[in-house]
C-alpha cells in the first residue's frame, strides 16, 4: 500500500469528518453542500444540491419535504449518491454511494428544532417540487403559515417533512495533484469494515 493510501484512516467516514472540519476552518462557503443524485425505478436520474446535516458511523443525513421529487424517487428506489466538492485551498472531493432510509420522526424533530423560526415556517409553506402560479402564491402561503402559528414558540414538525440517511456502501476520496494526476482512493464495505484501493485519476 502506497504512502498516501496508508496515511488515510481505515474508516472513510472518519476521513470525511476530518476533511469537512478542515473545509469549515478554511472558511469555504457552505462546506456542507453536496450534490444528491437519485433515480426513478426506470433508471432516469436527477440531481440537486442539499445540505449535509448529520454525519456519524451510520451515514450522512439530509432533510427535505417528503412530498418532493427527490423524496418520491428515494422512496421508490432507495439508492443514491452524493458528492461534496471543496475548491481552493483544499481541492478535495468525496463521493458516497449507498442505500437510503428515512430517519425516525424523533430524529427529524430534533433537527427541525435547530432551524430558525422563518425556516420552520417555510417548511410548512412550500409545496416543494409542485407547480405554483407565481411568487405571490408562495408568499401568501408563507403569510398563512405565519398566521397559523402566531404566538406558537415551538413551530411543530410538518407531517410531510423529515430526513433521510444515506448508508454508505462505497466512498471515494479525491485530492488534487499536479498534471491532473490526482490522488484517488475507493473504499467498499467489507463485512464490518472497509476495503480500499487506489484508483487512477
Amino acid at each position: 500500500m502506497d504512502t498516501w493510501i496508508a496515511a488515510l484512516d481505515a474508516d472513510p467516514l472518519a476521513v470525511l469528518r476530518g476533511w469537512l472540519e478542515q473545509a469549515r476552518e478554511a472558511g469555504l462557503h457552505e462546506p456542507e453542500a453536496m450534490a444528491l443524485a437519485t433515480a426513478t425505478t426506470a433508471g432516469a436520474p436527477s440531481v440537486r444540491m442539499v445540505l449535509l446535516r448529520g454525519l456519524d458511523e451510520r451515514g450522512l443525513c439530509f432533510f427535505t419535504n417528503y412530498e418532493s421529487r427527490k423524496a418520491a424517487e428515494l422512496d421508490a428506489n432507495p439508492e443514491a449518491a452524493v458528492v461534496l466538492n471543496w475548491g481552493p485551498p483544499l481541492r478535495r472531493q468525496v463521493r458516497v454511494e449507498g442505500r437510503v432510509e428515512r430517519l425516525t420522526e424523533d430524529e427529524s424533530l430534533a433537527y427541525f428544532r435547530t432551524r430558525g423560526r422563518e425556516s420552520r415556517l417555510g417548511a410548512w409553506a412550500s409545496p416543494q417540487s409542485q407547480p405554483i402560479a407565481d411568487r405571490t402564491e408562495l408568499d401568501e402561503r408563507y403569510v398563512a403559515s405565519s398566521e397559523r402559528f402566531a404566538g406558537v414558540d415551538d413551530v411543530p414538525l410538518p407531517p410531510f417533512w423529515g430526513g433521510f440517511r444515506l448508508v454508505p456502501l462505497a466512498v471515494e476520496l479525491w485530492e488534487n495533484r499536479p498534471n491532473r494526476l490526482h490522488d484517488r482512493a475507493r473504499y467498499e464495505r467489507a463485512g464490518d469494515g472497509w476495503s480500499r484501493v487506489r484508483l487512477a485519476p
